[in-house]
């Protein structure tokens, strides 16, 4: 990668991560209801945030597909704690948050939500909402404490207890085995932009499928692979907090690769389960009616979404994309005869992750449109769920989909009355449901939507300071309070329907 292409990409990556309430918007105040006529808004979650206003009103009743199923995630970094305990080894994350500077208020994950203790209790919460799926991730240094080797039998014993517990209350597994964790004697050695870091994760997949048999339905291979990239290495906000982009695109690969062999893993086990990515997806609108817009919309959702999405689905990287990265960079030189064969494996269904839109002007800057949450690069756009869903099945074909991330943080506390009143992430959630429900009637085969979070947890580099869960968790105390939106959603699992 040359030096010029390096810092284009190091510029792209600075204005998308920097693009709010003023950044660029000038360049796009023609667009009609561009937020640069009123300035950005912020969504307050104590009532109902600002959406689509051209969505209309919501039916009086929507009814899902009769085994339609209702669930909610976590990630083991994320709630677990116990950060040194039976056995466990150290993650990036447990480096990077404990680098001063790296995380809100110095926050880490050593503790987090105690579920490594309190899981019991959590699965009965879990029973008690009508959850019928729950999808959680492996810690990876849980099972090998450097990332290789012989697993830890304590580590899979743990998982093994949450499995057969979710199974003991009708709740069916749904298992991440890569949530952002790699064991930092692996990023010692390299981490993604090692190839080796490939093989290693398919060896620990395969310990994880034999240490967990066929009680596991389905089975999702790494988590975001876009966020780590981006985050991890583009931006720095992440762990390992590099901003480098000509490692950036090679970890994509990278990741991309160990997806793919650890779907192969699977198969070679011959057990009867389901596996499919977990990807974040990103609609790209043009900021304007200008072809530049249009032309950067296009390239900018390469990024996003076609260089993730098409690999697998159609065994190749998108072209217009390996372009632009220039036929110098560390990624394309690091495809090998064979790499794209291996991340095409066939998958059962793909995990779909929708958080915001993304509007792209002719300079490819990004611009905010719609109101955003507490976590400012959030724009709350129900109708964006639709476009997404609508256009994997368009382009794609008919993969069964599974929504395994959908949430919005808000400012949540106890009241007098010790309740949390979140009235934001019921309008949220119910304008979401209905973007779904629109894209289950024009043709997508969406099986289950997963909300993002079942808990108040570590937020990453936000520490605790955002709370995503529909249960409220007194960190002090570790007590659970389910709010008000948990107690709506027990009710839509219920309805099956709105």
């Amino acid at each position: 990668m040359s030096i010029l292409t390096r810092r284009r990409l190091l510029r792209d990556a600075a204005l998308s991560a920097t693009a709010t309430a003023g950044a660029g918007l000038s360049a796009a105040a023609g667009g009609a209801g561009l937020a640069a006529a009123t300035g950005v808004l912020t969504a307050g979650c104590d009532s109902p945030p600002g959406g689509d206003p051209t969505a209309g009103p919501a039916p009086d009743r929507l009814r899902f597909p009769r085994d339609f199923g209702w669930g909610a995630a976590t990630s083991a970094y994320q709630i677990e704690g116990a950060a040194k305990e039976d056995g466990r080894g150290e993650s990036v994350w447990d480096t990077f948050s404990h680098t001063p500077g790296r995380t809100r208020n110095g926050d880490t994950g050593d503790v987090a939500a105690d579920h490594y203790h309190r899981w019991a209790d959590d699965l009965d919460l879990m029973r008690d909402l009508g959850l019928g799926s729950y999808r959680f991730s492996v810690s990876w240094p849980r099972i090998q404490a450097d990332g290789t080797g012989k697993p830890n039998q304590r580590g899979l014993d743990f998982y093994k207890r949450l499995v057969d517990g979710l199974h003991e209350r009708g709740i069916a597994p749904m298992v991440t085995l890569f949530h952002w964790d790699l064991p930092q004697a692996l990023q010692d050695a390299g981490g993604w932009e090692n190839r080796d870091t490939v093989h290693r994760f398919a060896d620990y997949a395969d310990a994880v499928f034999r240490g967990l048999g066929d009680r596991v339905p389905v089975w999702l291979t790494v988590n975001e692979p876009k966020t780590v990239v981006q985050n991890g290495y583009l931006w720095g906000h992440h762990a390992p907090g590099r901003q480098d982009p000509d490692a950036a695109y090679l970890v994509a690969h990278h990741l991309q690769l160990a997806h793919g062999l650890a779907v192969r893993a699977l198969r070679a086990t011959g057990h009867d389960t389901r596996i499919g990515p977990a990807l974040n997806l990103h609609p790209c609108y043009p900021a304007d009616d200008s072809p530049a817009a249009a032309a950067a919309a296009k390239l900018h959702d390469g990024y996003e979404n076609r260089l993730y999405l098409d690999p697998i689905f159609t065994g190749a990287y998108p072209a217009d994309v390996l372009a632009h990265l220039g036929p110098d960079s560390r990624m394309v030189r690091a495809i090998r005869d064979g790499d794209l064969a291996t991340i095409a494996t066939p998958v059962d269904l793909l995990a779909v992750q929708y958080y915001t839109p993304l509007y792209l002007t002719g300079d490819r800057n990004t611009v905010t449109r719609w109101p955003t949450s507490e976590a400012d690069w959030q724009q709350i756009y129900p109708q964006g769920m639709y476009d997404i869903l609508t256009r994997v099945t368009r382009d794609y074909g008919p993969v069964p989909i599974t929504v395994t991330e959908n949430g919005l943080p808000c400012p949540d506390t106890l009241g007098p009355d010790g309740t949390v009143d979140d009235a934001g992430r019921i309008a949220f959630l119910r304008d979401h449901f209905t973007a779904a429900h629109r894209a289950i009637a024009d043709g997508v085969p969406l099986e289950s939507y997963h909300v993002w979070s079942l808990l108040d947890n570590f937020e990453w580099a936000e520490g605790y300071d955002q709370r995503w869960g529909l249960v409220y968790v007194d960190y002090p105390t570790q007590r659970r309070i389910p709010k008000a939106s948990a107690h709506w959603y027990r009710q839509v699992i219920r309805d099956n329907g709105l």
